[in-house]
């Protein structure tokens, strides 16, 4: 049987037809910013900084005023978005050093994880912070497994940790970027190791003076935490940070723009040693810190302006957060406390990164799809863990029992159309819990505090202790912290 020859115009009718189908599935960018406070943009109050691209999203997206983070510290927060699963529950899943090894499971599903079983291209590039291989000792000269590539991203552009932290070099999929065969790089968070100076043995080398710890071995003229020996040309410079997790991630938008693709794109500002790219080093009156959230704000300006031109604008779910609450002095001398003025980087909250307070995991959380998700402003109670099984529902992806436990599927609340999300919600300061339960929150007793209660409903900032007036509400919210926690490893 002779087959009759397709007409060209109807070949290329069927490929779109097919690229239109897969495209039904949108796009997902996850913008993680890194210590960004409730009132460092526009959007939420700020008026001595402007984030004219974050509010951007925010005019034309959904801005949730009760999102949360689950911890106030990095690693934390960054294991529950992973995992579904409250970092407390393993004592060992807090602010881990550079050369930690991996914490984030894999053999159980992880948010990467979904949107790979639901075909899409995932890829990370930015901060990992949560650990690489399988000991701490580690052979950085090859390539270093297990890591994000082990748990659900088909591509990575990382540093190990955090910026403040040895080793201070970009890893691609695993293997450091730039590293010649014969420069072994050594990490030692416990002791010297090689020659280098140090910022406390050589502060008249320092660009940028510690005023708390982070005098170890010198990268940049900047002293970090933990010891480094060798690596030298593989080492970045701080001042190219942004610019190029911004390349990586544009190149993985331009790859993959035929989609449907994952892009988690965890950006390093405004963390610490904040040190912007020279354009934008004294654009803001807030030293370091204000210039830090100006390229922090023109990187997400440029994915956007991207997503435009791409055409895949409409068909891309952007959704902007942070990994917890602000922070100026945390350990350089960068004059972020002397230059802040007026503003108020946590906005009406009380507390700050490590709190238990609300300005600890109260973050600003925007969504913006544009023609599904309506513009406006929602109170309802999310909390960034959540995403793992709001889009495990929305692309049908199953989770198994026992695979992101404490995660709850609130897929409406982000589109803005359930304006209750969650009911309960447990927060974690650094080694301490709080709950917080239909607008009302117990934090328990400590060594330095009595148990106290706050009705956020009506005080948001935590003003004023109430649970002499409330004992029943006590004794509800510590019985279901009690129960909450009591699964801990």
């Amino acid at each position: 049987m002779r087959l009759k020859r397709i007409p060209g115009v109807v070949v290329v009718l069927l490929a779109c037809l097919l690229n239109a189908a897969a495209q039904q599935k949108p796009n997902v960018i996850l913008i993680y910013v890194d210590d960004l406070g409730y009132g460092d943009l526009g959007c939420y109050g700020a008026r001595q900084i402007q984030t004219p691209h974050v509010d951007a999203l925010a005019q034309k997206g959904m801005r949730f005023t009760n999102a949360h983070s689950t911890s106030a510290t990095c690693t934390p927060s960054r294991y529950a978005l992973m995992t579904g699963e409250y970092p407390w529950r393993d004592r060992g899943h807090n602010i881990l050093p550079g050369d930690a090894p991996l914490i984030v499971p894999v053999d159980k599903i992880t948010l990467p994880g979904v949107f790979k079983r639901a075909g899409y291209k995932t890829g990370i590039v930015g901060k990992w912070h949560l650990g690489l291989g399988e000991t701490t000792q580690k052979n950085w000269n090859e390539v270093v497994r297990p890591g994000p590539n082990e748990t659900g991203f088909d591509y990575s552009f990382i540093f190990p940790a955090t910026a403040d932290r040895v080793p201070t070099v970009f890893m691609e999929n695993g293997k450091v970027v730039g590293l010649p065969g014969d420069d072994t790089i050594e990490v030692n968070y416990r002791t010297k190791i090689g020659d280098e100076p140090t910022g406390k043995e050589h502060p008249e080398l320092l660009k940028l003076q510690a005023s708390a710890g982070h005098n170890a071995t010198i990268v940049n003229g900047i002293g970090r935490i933990g010891f480094m020996k060798g690596g030298k040309q593989a080492r970045w410079t701080d001042e190219e940070l942004a610019p190029t997790f911004l390349t990586k991630a544009q190149q993985f938008i331009d790859d993959h723009k035929n989609g449907p693709f994952f892009l988690y794109y965890a950006i390093n500002d405004i963390h610490v040693p904040r040190m912007p790219a020279t354009m934008f080093k004294g654009r803001s009156t807030m030293g370091y810190r204000g210039d830090a959230i100006l390229e922090m704000d023109w990187v997400v300006g440029e994915i956007t302006k991207q997503l435009r031109q791409s055409g895949i604008e409409k068909n891309t779910v952007i959704i902007f957060s942070s990994d917890n609450g602000p922070v100026l002095d945390d350990g350089y001398a960068d004059e972020a406390e002397q230059k802040v003025g007026s503003h108020r980087p946590a906005g009406p909250l009380r507390g700050w990164k490590t709190s238990i307070y609300e300005g600890g995991t109260r973050v600003p959380f925007i969504v913006y799809w544009p023609g599904k998700v309506k513009p406006g402003t929602s109170d309802a109670l999310v909390s960034q863990m959540d995403l793992l099984t709001s889009f495990a529902s929305y692309l049908k992806v199953p989770v198994k029992k026992g695979e992101a436990p404490d995660a709850e599927n609130h897929i409406k609340a982000l589109m803005g159309t359930d304006p209750r999300g969650r009911t309960v919600l447990v927060e974690e300061g650094y080694n301490d819990l709080a709950i917080v339960k239909e607008g009302w929150k117990y934090i328990p007793a400590s060594k330095k505090r009595p148990e106290q209660l706050f009705n956020l409903s009506r005080d948001l900032p935590e003003k004023k202790e109430v649970s002499k007036q409330y004992p029943q509400k006590v004794k509800e919210l510590r019985e279901a912290l009690d129960a909450a926690s009591e699964n801990r490893r």
